[in-house]
């Protein structure tokens, strides 16, 4: 139903319009701006249709208030009589949307109603998708400003408008079902069926019937017909994950499906068109699984149109701030039990942990140390992991001055040098030892060769 906002001075039009219409259109009489603002606000109005004509203003007056309509965010349609159409075409020329004549054709009125409903459509759907990227820095509901998720958010909007298949590789707990929901989110298809399955949690003697669905009696024990999840999807998204569990024989399946583009239910010979997009997943390295046999060559390059890797989170541990803190106020709602912060000690601990269970352990971490806080900031012995105390320099220590992020940046850059040092120079060691990546080791420490020249220019300033 199509929400009309109606601004006259005319209290017959209203009536009139509501009962010419139909019930596809409800029309809401305002009688002043302010409650056009006041129906628009709260999202009860898609189109505003502002009459010209009026006994009780001045054509100055009526002029005035339609230019100050047609800035509002609302499509605005001026209605006017053949005497004030030149007026009405200049107001289109400034920003409304559209002109009829007073009294309206029914037919034009409606056919101008929908277009501007549509247009309005479009114009949320590009804020909200605009919103999602510029949402610090993430993309969607992904998180994380280092440059592996830029490289991953990059990748994302480019095949988001896209129909090609992607692969998405990645440790287990890494975010795969969260990238590939961006993709469906981030695209044309974001208002039809997100449907995912985890290949690896279906028995084999089930899966062909789950994928592909079943008529009744197809095999012993079905009841009825069933739809599979390939119809499910519709004109939406299937996310198959964990895709290397597959059998040879339904990968066979698998492939007929992505080679003719259409599918038939076990127990019926008729096909039924393919019209979900593809987006698959696994752990596992499918490069390899080729060349052992236990995965079909000529599969893997179909389904390896795009590939996106999801990065562990030991490869960009300069995020665990950021998504640790997303965490705690999720889950501080969730739990209704306010919390704060996460303490220095704490920060630094969750920053110098392996996470070899990557976010899904990060996730479940912070959820236990909201329960187990006594106020509203995490501890360090609040948390439920267990660094080494070689691992973590004495921080009481370490005073360093400024933001919390500046501090644990500082931290960080502290931990690598004095592993650099400790390792006789040798990086790999030294990343090694602090269970992160020898590219993030080096980033750290061009960190602190920047701070150094800044710092000698500071010095060079003051001296002139």
């Amino acid at each position: 139903m199509i929400r009309i906002g109606l601004l006259t001075d005319d209290g017959t039009l209203q009536p009139l319009l509501s009962s010419a219409l139909g019930k596809e259109f409800t029309v809401q009489l305002a009688i002043d701006e302010e409650h056009i603002d006041g129906i628009a606000q709260g999202g009860a109005c898609d189109v505003l249709i502002v009459d010209l004509n009026s006994n009780n203003n001045s054509a100055k007056a009526r002029i005035e208030r339609a230019r100050r309509l047609i800035a509002k965010p609302i499509p605005s349609l001026i209605m006017a009589d053949d005497i004030l159409r030149g007026t009405a075409l200049e107001l289109v020329r400034l920003g409304a949307f559209g002109y009829c004549r007073r009294p309206p054709s029914i037919r034009e009125l409606k056919a101008i109603l929908y277009r501007a409903y549509e247009h309005n459509n479009l114009r949320r759907q590009l804020q909200n998708v605009h919103q999602q990227l510029e949402d610090s820095g993430s993309c969607d509901r992904l998180i994380g400003s280092s440059p592996q998720m830029q490289q991953v958010y990059q990748l994302v909007r480019r095949v988001s408008s896209l129909n090609a298949t992607v692969l998405i590789n990645g440790e287990s707990g890494t975010g795969k079902e969260l990238i590939a929901r961006a993709i469906h989110n981030l695209g044309s298809r974001s208002d039809k069926p997100f449907v995912a399955v985890s290949c690896g949690a279906i028995p084999e003697t089930l899966i062909e019937a789950e994928l592909f669905g079943h008529e009744k009696g197809a095999f012993t024990g079905t009841v009825g017909a069933r739809e599979g999840y390939f119809e499910q999807a519709r004109d939406g998204t299937l996310f198959l994950d964990e895709i290397g569990d597959l059998s040879l024989y339904t990968q066979v399946k698998l492939l007929r499906v992505l080679q003719q583009m259409e599918f038939s239910r076990l127990g019926s010979s008729r096909l039924i068109p393919l019209r979900a997009r593809l987006v698959f997943a696994t752990h596992q390295d499918l490069g390899k699984l080729v060349e052992e046999g236990k995965f079909r060559q000529d599969l893997y390059y179909r389904i390896n149109v795009m590939r996106i890797v999801s990065p562990s989170l030991a490869d960009h541990t300069e995020d665990i701030p950021q998504i640790a803190t997303h965490y705690l106020k999720h889950y501080s709602r969730v739990f209704q039990k306010p919390m704060e912060a996460i303490g220095p000690e704490a920060m630094a601990t969750l920053s110098s942990y392996p996470w070899p269970g990557n976010v899904r352990e990060l996730e479940n971490t912070i959820q236990r140390a909201i329960i187990l806080a006594p106020g509203t900031t995490v501890r360090a012995e609040d948390l439920p992991i267990h660094v080494p105390s070689d691992k973590i320099i004495d921080i009481s220590e370490y005073n360093p001055e400024g933001s919390f992020e500046r501090q644990l940046r500082d931290y960080k850059i502290k931990l690598a040098t004095d592993a650099v040092r400790e390792n006789n120079g040798n990086k790999t060691l030294a990343a090694r030892s602090l269970g992160i990546s020898r590219a993030y080791l080096h980033r750290l420490i061009r960190l602190t060769e920047t701070d150094s020249i800044f710092e000698q220019d500071s010095v060079g300033s003051a001296s002139a």
